[in-house]
Order: structure tokens, then sequence, then C-alpha cells
């Protein structure tokens, strides 16, 4: 059988592959791995397609035992990986043969590891997707220890190269914001996102991540002023009564009734799933053209 099993998960361990987009009217949200990249890479080191499900590992501590041969990568920031007690290092394919233990570490900088295994993580799909959503509850529940996670077939040859460095994590989160469609709502809303200064909160999780510190002022008009829900997209800018943004994620709700100053585009949205509680945050207006 061609299947690993979790002996340890650490903090939290979840399937996910590139999400399940386009059901906004169904009020599901796009889900799938928050650093995406981190995991088309691990699914190419492994010979997959980049759209294969693997494991989203926060603060890594994920164990598994192979129950089969098959060749596995784990991503995202630097981490110490060990194949059955021996150091194989992470941004490589491994071969793990039947009843090799691997285990991944604690990244000393960064949130989120990816691991990838050869035929990817086969459990059935909902919506044409194997990704875990917090929040409606759709996919596979969160791992735990016990779980056996069946594989699918061998798709493509494992590959490798010489050296691979794992992407850094900034000290500081510079992340651009395309202003609209409520920026109106508040004053001078460019200038206050450029001189805002903010960190990154500990109740911020795959939802949305949630900002201390400059609180965003709405204009004379606009304050106490009621919103009705509208429809949110990935990375939308939300500013509750408090005044201090929460930036939409991948298991973001689809609507919301607190006006959206901007979005932040997607290519920035990967930075901010790896960036951990009290990371500084800077949001800077970007030109849309």
């Amino acid at each position: 059988m061609r299947a690993l099993t979790v002996l340890r998960t650490g903090p939290q361990a979840l399937v996910e592959d590139l999400g399940r987009p386009g059901n906004a009217h169904l009020g599901v949200p796009p889900s799938g791995a928050l650093d995406a990249p981190a995991l088309r890479l691990a699914n190419r080191l492994v010979g997959n397609a980049e759209s294969a499900a693997g494991v989203e590992a926060l603060l890594g501590g994920l164990a598994v035992r192979a129950e089969a041969s098959c060749t596995v990568a784990v991503t995202g920031p630097a981490v110490d990986v060990l194949r059955s007690g021996r150091y194989v290092g992470s941004h490589v394919p491994v071969h793990l043969g039947a009843g090799d233990v691997l285990e991944i570490g604690v990244p000393a900088r960064g949130l989120r590891c990816y691991l990838a295994c050869s035929g990817g993580v086969a459990v059935e799909p909902e919506l044409g997707s194997r990704s875990a959503d917090l929040l409606s509850g759709i996919g596979p529940a969160p791992l735990r220890a016990g779980d056996v996670l069946p594989l699918g077939e061998r798709a493509g040859l494992p590959v490798g190269v010489d050296v691979l460095v794992a992407p850094g994590v900034p000290d500081e989160l510079v992340v651009p914001v395309l202003l609209g469609p409520r920026d109106d709502w508040f004053d001078d809303a460019a200038g206050q996102l450029a001189a805002g200064a903010w960190t990154v909160s500990d109740r911020s999780n795959r939802v949305g991540m949630r900002l201390t510190g400059s609180p965003l002022e709405r204009t004379p008009t606009r304050r106490g002023a009621e919103l009705p829900s509208e429809g949110l997209v990935t990375g939308a800018v939300q500013v509750p009564a408090s005044g201090e943004p929460v930036i939409f994620l991948a298991d973001h709700p689809t609507t919301g009734g607190y006006p959206v100053i901007g979005v932040v585009p997607p290519a920035a949205l990967p930075s901010l799933g790896q960036a951990r509680p009290g990371t500084p945050v800077r949001l800077t207006p970007a030109d849309a053209s």
C-alpha cells in the first residue's frame, strides 16, 4: 500500500493543494496552500504535477512513516529534515523505503513547511480539491497521529539540483496594496497606509492576517456608518471598527460587512503565509497598472 502514516503533527498539519477557486457563489473560499510557490516547488522536486496535494505543516514538527517506497521533498523556510534519524535536509528529493520515518524540525524563520510525496496525497477531493478549509469545514480534517494518507501513483521522475537555496524570510514585511473599493471611506487612504506601522498579531490564522498598530481613520461622514455585506477576495484588506486592518487569506469568508480599503495582489500573498506573529508590516499603496 502506497501511504504515509502520520506519527506526529506539530502545532497543525493540513492536507493542501492549490485550492478550489471559483466557488464563492456557493459561499466556499478558495483555500489551498498559503505559500503556493513552496508547494509547487516540492511537487516538482518529487516528479508530481504542481497541483498535487501535499501537507502544510505549521512550524514544522511533522513526522511520517512511509509504508512503501516513495520520494519526498520538504520546502518553505529552511528547516532540518531527518530520515530515520539521519540528516537529509530540505529542498531536495529524498527517497524513503518502507518503514523509513521522515521528521521535519522547527524552522528558525518562517511559519509553514510543505511536504510533497511522489504520487501526491490521494484523499478524496471535494469540489475539485483535496484542500482542508478551516472556515467552512470542507476537505479533510486537520491531521492527527495515526492518520494514514493514501498516495497516488507516481506521475514522473524526481527532479533534483546541485544546490537549491531556501528562500529567505524578511525581517520586515512590505506589502503592496491596490486601493479600493472602499478607500473613499477613509481620510487620505493612501497617506494613512504609507504612514502606518503594524505588526502581525498572534490571532492571525489561515482565515486572515490580523495586524496591530496604527488605526485607520474613517472620514467624518463615515464614522459609525454601516456597510451591507459584500463580496470579498483573497488579499482583501478589511478595516473593522478598531481601525486595525485584517488581510484575508485563503480560508477567508466570501462576504464581509466592514469596508475594504484595498487588496493585496496575488504575487504578494505567499510571503504573508510565512510571517510569524510580531513581524513588522508596512502597507504601501500600489499602482494598479
